[in-house]
């Protein structure tokens, strides 16, 4: 059986769909940015260098949270931050001068995950946006 339409509520019925479209892929958009964003920093605590000796009260590796980003509207962001130790994460990962004129070894591996999920993301949002336009 198929249902019909009058012609004059046809733009109506339209613009119904597509605002429920773009609620749908919102949604689940807003899914996958969290789910994603934890993967991340489950590895970025898996793969942050460890300090050998001394423990420092709050690690390192601990530090690796997220935060969602409310500045706008339409966009929705989530932000991979370092909560306690945010001063070591350039010094790790690109190295540093020392105090007696050497430098010491970089230890990448926040771009590694970074390049890693970027590449995840954004096949899982095309993924996201194929399956709701079918």
């Amino acid at each position: 059986m198929s249902s019909s339409i009058e012609p004059e509520k046809l733009s109506k019925e339209i613009m119904n769909y597509l605002e429920n479209y773009v609620e749908d892929i919102e949604n689940d958009v807003k899914g996958e940015t969290d789910k994603l964003a934890k993967e991340a920093v489950k590895e970025l605590k898996q793969t942050s260098p460890r300090r050998k000796g001394k423990t420092r009260k709050n690690p390192y590796w601990k530090g690796w949270t997220k935060r969602k980003n409310t500045k706008s509207k339409r966009r929705y962001v989530v932000d991979i931050y370092n909560k306690t130790n945010y001063q070591l994460t350039h010094l790790l990962e690109f190295g540093h001068a020392t105090r007696n004129g050497g430098y010491t070894t970089p230890q990448p591996h926040i771009k590694k995950v970074e390049e890693k999920y970027n590449e995840l993301y954004e096949k899982d949002i095309k993924d996201i946006i194929t399956r709701r336009s079918k």
